[in-house]
């Protein structure tokens, strides 16, 4: 799988992308993520990417050529599944697209910037917008970061035991229940002696128990989310 990501500012993703799971999942040849600098694909000496906008509204705008330019340089070395662009007013991101997207070969990510982006850019270049929530940040890098992270994490071989992401919080509609390690008793808390027990029925059985049961008190409106 590869990720291309267009920014303003890849000092932002330096960090999060190279750590970790995603830094495993690079160096073993499973993902590969590329930054990309906008204003290299600008054409004037101060590298200009944005200017203002037409109309009274305050606030600086992403110009569409150099985005256009690199998203274009981008398609002629290969074909892409989705061109993302990073946006509050996006689909709102959730575990079944992280999962729809981890089976795809090409992406690309656009981050958002200032006041946002030239809406000829959403029209024409852009297949899909994301939010990863109801606010606003100072650019689309950190939301850009989250969707790699969730990506990355669900494709093959990239986790130890690819099972694990299975059993996390929304893959089935539910979040996940209460998880426990060693020692089985600190301070007068004891782990739930089901847990103990070995059997692995009741376990199960009391694992959706408690999904069910954290998911009806803590996010209520989940189904219809």
């Amino acid at each position: 799988m590869r990720i291309d990501i267009i920014t303003v500012l890849p000092e932002l993703l330096e960090s999060p992308l190279g750590h970790s799971i995603i830094k495993r999942a690079q160096k073993k040849g499973l993902v590969e993520i590329c930054l990309h600098q906008l204003r290299d694909y600008t054409t004037d000496k101060h590298r200009t990417t944005d200017d203002y906008a037409f109309g009274p509204d305050a606030g600086m705008v992403l110009k569409v050529e150099p985005i256009y330019k690199v998203i274009e340089k981008l398609k002629g070395e290969r074909s892409y599944d989705e061109v993302i662009y990073t946006s509050p007013d996006g689909e709102p991101y959730t575990q079944g697209l992280a999962n729809q997207l981890s089976t795809m070969q090409n992406i690309i990510i656009l981050c958002g910037h200032y006041k946002g982006v030239d809406h000829r850019v959403r029209e024409h270049l852009v297949t899909r917008e994301i939010s990863i929530g109801d606010y606003v940040l100072s650019g689309g890098e950190l939301a850009a970061a989250v969707i790699v992270d969730s990506v990355v994490r669900l494709v093959p071989g990239v986790l130890s035991d690819e099972t694990s992401a299975l059993t996390d919080s929304f893959q089935d509609g539910l979040l996940a229940p209460p998880v426990y390690t060693r020692p089985a008793e600190f301070n007068g808390w004891e782990v739930p002696e089901i847990l103990l027990s070995g059997n692995f029925k009741e376990i199960e059985k009391w694992q959706l128990e408690q999904s069910i049961e954290r998911t009806r008190r803590l996010r209520p409106n989940l189904p219809d989310e």
